[in-house]
């Protein structure tokens, strides 16, 4: 059992929903990203996902870019990146870990390394979110060879005709994307979202986790309630440009967690 199937085990057992915390790898630097990531679990992350900056992030809002942009000022690598998943699995074999991001810097690597050095590292899973399911046989099948989870991304224009192909190949969990467009650029409507998860889930045994517009704990209660989980990273990111310190960055994500097993 992956890391990821038994986290949603312990979930279900618990009567609770999950919450994923999105942070950029290397932002606002090395350090300080490290220390934050390494704090999540206690502040009641489920699952981690750790963002790849990448040059050219085209699903992402401009929070997030600007997230890319400074860790990518600061030095960080795709091999920075899997350092952090070898620091936490130091002191935590638990929480699982979910690299998100683009293929270029994996390619650039070469999968078969890449995925050899994720898995070593500690990576439990992939959203790569500029490879559709028809290029399966390039990253996703090998992934999972691996025993590497690669999660995919449904939207509100995924219909009932390409639905099928989206979850053919996705292992983990599903994740829903809640709004039309770029990360951080409107609000999740739970009356709205609550119809295209049971849409999902009529589909698929996986758990369906929604993220992009969830942006405070009352925000992460109620989309929680009518899914498996609720994903937060904007918020999150902001609060690491804003300076706030990783104490303080750390609390909110608390607090959103709160939230979240609230649901």
């Amino acid at each position: 059992m992956s890391r990821i199937d038994a986290k949603f085990a312990q979930l279900r057992a618990e009567n609770k929903k999950a919450f994923v915390a999105y942070v950029m790898a290397g932002d606002p630097d090395y350090d300080t990203g490290l220390e934050v990531v390494k704090g999540l679990p206690a502040a009641g992350v489920d699952i981690i996902e750790l963002g790849m900056p990448f040059t050219d992030p085209m699903a992402d809002g401009p929070t997030i870019q600007l997230a890319g942009q400074r860790a990518l000022e600061g030095g960080q690598t795709l091999e920075k990146t899997l350092q952090y998943a070898r620091e936490l699995r130091k002191t935590d074999d638990t929480t699982p870990i979910v690299m998100m991001g683009y293929y270029n810097p994996i390619y650039s690597r070469g999968v078969d390394t890449f995925l050899a050095d994720a898995k070593a590292a500690g990576i439990d899973g992939l959203i790569i979110v500029d490879l559709p399911p028809e290029e399966d046989d390039e990253l996703c099948i090998p992934a999972q060879k691996m025993g590497i989870n690669f999660i995919r991304l449904a939207t509100p224009t995924t219909d009932n005709k390409r639905l099928p192909k989206v979850l053919e190949n996705t292992s983990g969990f599903v994740y829903y994307v809640s709004v039309t467009g770029i990360t951080g650029a409107a609000a999740a409507q739970a009356d709205e979202v609550g119809p295209e998860v049971a849409r999902i889930k009529s589909q698929t045994d996986l758990p369906v986790i929604v993220g992009f517009g969830i942006k405070t704990p009352d925000a992460a209660e109620a989309i929680a309630s009518i899914a498996d989980g609720a994903v937060v990273g904007s918020a999150i990111v902001e609060k690491i440009a804003a300076g706030k310190s990783v104490a303080d960055v750390l609390a909110f994500v608390k607090s959103l967690a709160d939230g979240a097993h609230r649901g």
